[in-house]
Formats: structure tokens, sequence, C-alpha cells
């Protein structure tokens, strides 16, 4: 793996963390993404599952029919 146009200021951190660490530049990076790799990514929440879960306390409980991929069309007032 190569990356290329890293800026100074990234690299001078870079230096400074593995300097610290007692171990290579690159062993520094290797470091940093396996932690980024390691954490768990936590499940997305959709919106219409987050409005039923906000108003959940007030009363609604009917569920909602789900409506993804379905084309959305704007409101006619009548006009």
């Amino acid at each position: 793996m190569i990356v290329r146009n890293i800026e100074v200021e990234v690299k001078v951190g870079l230096k400074h963390r593995a300097a610290l660490h007692g171990w290579s530049m690159e062993e520094e990076v290797r470091q940093i993404l396996r932690s980024a790799v390691s954490q768990p990514v936590p499940p997305r929440i959709r919106l219409g599952t987050s409005i039923a879960e906000r108003f959940a306390d007030i009363g609604l409980t009917e569920p909602l029919p789900e409506l993804s991929n379905q084309a959305i069309s704007p409101m006619s007032f009548g006009a």
C-alpha cells in the first residue's frame, strides 16, 4: 500500500508518535490502522426507526410501513 500526498503536518505528527512509542513511522501507521479496523462499527439507525423510537413514549404504538426504494412525490395543494 502506498499513500501519496500526505500533508507535512501529518508526517511530522506520525514521526513524533512513532518516536514516543519507540518504533518506526511505518509501524506507527500499522498500529493506527489495526486500531481503526478492530473497533466495532455500530449498526446504522435509519431515520424511520429513529422517529418511531422518539415518539414511542407518547403513544405511537402502530407499526409504520417501510417506504424504502419508493419514489417520493411532492404533496399537491390543489394549485
